[in-house]
């Protein structure tokens, strides 16, 4: 058998929430890459995902793309169930969407707050309390945190407190699935060449960012989703509750 064919070996059903763009994207191709067939979740890039899906497809993977806004329940309850209609029973969870605003606490609003903890908290524990039914045994989850939670870097307060819920979340659901054999871990990646980061920022501050760790150079998104194949594949099997800052050495 040749080692490199994709479709060699069948993983499974991988879904990952915000998928069609950044590193959610190059997650979903890695996991396609690894064997599983991926639900590239979206909230609005229908063309960014489909034309994911496309890509995919083209490689030999198998993908579909599938509506939903994770901080809605009943649209989370829908992503499950056209992943299993037209997937199968899901395997890994990915929960890669989320939201980052740039606001110090004294210029913060409630919408700010309320729209950052909709999607970051609100919508991994939607997608958690779906997973606790509908996962398989054996099956993975892989939440997204932050390695800014480490270095309390003014302006990322609203941030780096959903994050933190999302680290709790992530500690606690791995002890509540005892017995099933599956395991809960976050990647929290530092300063990511992507759409979100470059977003409002100077060529300074980019810069500055780029120098912080001792690698000297931005992440990309294919540093973060080779952390996740690790965590989704045979390889992380040992590896639960933990959080692994995916960051060259940023915090």
């Amino acid at each position: 058998m040749n080692a490199t064919t994709n479709t060699a070996v069948k993983q499974g059903v991988a879904i990952v929430t915000g998928a069609s763009r950044g590193i959610g994207a190059a997650v979903a191709e890695r996991l396609a890459r690894d064997g599983f067939a991926v639900v590239v979740n979206y909230a609005s890039s229908s063309a960014e995902a489909e034309a994911l899906v496309a890509k995919i497809e083209a490689a030999g993977g198998r993908a579909i793309a599938v509506k939903a806004n994770i901080a809605k329940a009943d649209e989370v309850r829908q992503l499950f169930a056209t992943t299993r209609e037209r997937l199968g029973q899901p395997t890994v969870l990915v929960n890669n969407a989320g939201i980052m605003k740039n606001v110090t606490i004294a210029a913060s609003t409630d919408a700010i707050y309320d729209e950052t903890f909709d999607i970051n908290v609100r919508g991994t524990l939607n997608t958690l309390r779906e997973a606790a039914t509908q996962l398989a045994d054996g099956g993975r989850v892989i939440n997204f945190s932050t390695s800014v939670l480490a270095i309390n870097l003014p302006g990322y307060a609203i941030y780096t407190a959903s994050k933190a819920a999302v680290e709790t979340f992530t500690r606690v659901f791995a002890r509540e699935l005892r017995g099933r054999q599956i395991t809960v871990n976050a990647v929290a990646p530092g300063p990511v060449a992507t759409a979100l980061f470059f977003q409002g920022k100077t060529e300074a501050q980019i810069e500055q960012s780029a120098k912080m760790p001792p690698l000297e150079r931005l992440g990309e998104p294919e540093d973060i989703a080779s952390v996740v194949s690790f965590l989704a594949g045979p390889d992380g099997a040992w590896v639960n509750a933990q959080i692994l800052r995916a960051n060259g050495g940023f915090a």
